[in-house]
């Protein structure tokens, strides 16, 4: 079963898993009437609820601990916490304390970190602190190495394609199975391609950060479209849906465009969730102005304090799409794109029992993993 919309006539069209099935005759009978939905899982969120991933503090894991168990609310059931450009001293603190976990009660699985630089590009770093940017130049993938300590934890690193000796980076990062990115970039489309062709399977918020759509030179953005894609792959993208870093036209072009790889994402900073006023991301100070993150004292956004099921919402009333598309932006691409697809992103038999139920507004009503009850909204609607 490979549909995000589902509804009560899950149980029938479920039969087939024994997992499945039982956990549906158990909440068919105990909810409401409503939509059952597929669980959302975003690969891209720097922090939240007042906790930055990229701060190297000594109750780190307690922090982390928090974002899984609030992220519950907003539908989520696994994620990848990313870290932004930081000092090498940094990450070798903080991605020995990331572990991969299953979620539960405790809160969200965590699926692997992602390291968003500092090996990007300075002329579209965006947030990124320009000092703590690098190269490969000097030592390739030994360079990466010595940044980062450590990649028993990592799921995806972001790069910009056009640095050199980045090629054979991206082969190593994809032989020990981490999904390498393409963002913060001024690459061109040719570029782009041959990182693809080496084993680049995504896009970092696709059209921020990137150089813009040319007629002559698409860039980065032309891998929605090229015929340069090795057989059998697919490249994927990411989109921050939160009405601010994206035209809803620029949305409606991305999808239509190329449909089965849009996977939606927060660019969450640890300001989500938390009231207006200054917070931290990684090396920089940002300013929250309504729903506006920006470095403070200028208008550079700076990620983004919107959470998942309000992206969800924004991406299908923008597009006009259907709920279970909409649905499986958030849960089936992103699997995928992780390769994790047989166990997350779908009901088939045998996978994880990771679902929602929503309202027909698309709210959350209660969440679930591996079968099991981990938020519910109350009577007061909190």
């Amino acid at each position: 079963m490979r549909r995000a919309l589902l509804t009560s006539s899950w149980t029938a069209r479920t039969a087939s898993s024994p997992r499945a099935s039982s956990t549906s005759r158990s909440t068919v009978g105990k909810h409401p009437p409503g939509r059952l939905q597929l669980h959302l899982c975003f690969v891209h969120g720097a922090g939240g609820f007042g906790v930055d991933f990229s701060l190297a503090t000594d109750d780190f894991k307690s922090g982390i601990d928090l974002v899984s168990q609030k992220i519950l609310s907003h539908g989520v059931t696994s994620f990848c916490p990313t870290l932004v450009t930081s000092p090498p001293s940094v990450y070798h603190q903080v991605l020995p304390q990331i572990s991969i976990r299953n979620g539960g009660a405790h809160g969200a699985g965590i699926l692997g970190a992602h390291l968003e630089g500092p090996f990007i590009s300075k002329e579209k770093k965006g947030a990124h602190p320009e000092h703590c940017l690098r190269t490969f130049e000097a030592g390739a993938f030994q360079d990466l190495l010595a940044t980062y300590g450590s990649l028993d934890c990592v799921r995806i690193v972001t790069l910009a394609p056009e640095m050199k000796r980045s090629s054979e980076v991206i082969r190593e990062l994809t032989k020990q199975g981490i999904c390498v990115s393409l963002g913060h970039s001024v690459a061109n489309l040719s570029q782009a391609e041959e990182a693809v062709q080496h084993g680049a399977t995504f896009i970092t918020h696709l059209f921020n950060a990137m150089l813009p759509f040319h007629h002559r030179d698409p860039g980065i953005v032309g891998l929605l479209t090229s015929d340069k894609i090795p057989a059998g792959r697919r490249v994927f993208y990411g989109m921050i849906s939160d009405g601010i870093h994206t035209n809803p036209a620029a949305l409606r072009i991305a999808h239509r465009a190329h449909p089965k790889g849009l996977v939606l994402v927060t660019d969450a900073i640890a300001g989500m969730g938390l009231a207006p006023g200054r917070h931290t991301l990684g090396q920089q100070v940002v300013e929250i102005d309504g729903l506006n993150t920006y470095i403070a004292g200028t208008k550079t956004l700076s990620g983004s304090v919107a959470t998942m099921d309000t992206c969800v919402r924004h991406f299908q009333e923008a597009t006009g799409c259907s709920v279970e598309t909409a649905l499986e932006a958030a849960s089936l691409h992103p699997a995928q794109l992780l390769g994790i697809e047989h166990n997350k992103g779908t009901l088939n038999y045998d996978s994880d029992a990771d679902f929602l139920m929503l309202n027909d507004g698309l709210y959350v009503q209660a969440t679930y993993i591996a079968g099991e009850e981990v938020w519910r909204q109350d009577a007061l609607g909190m």
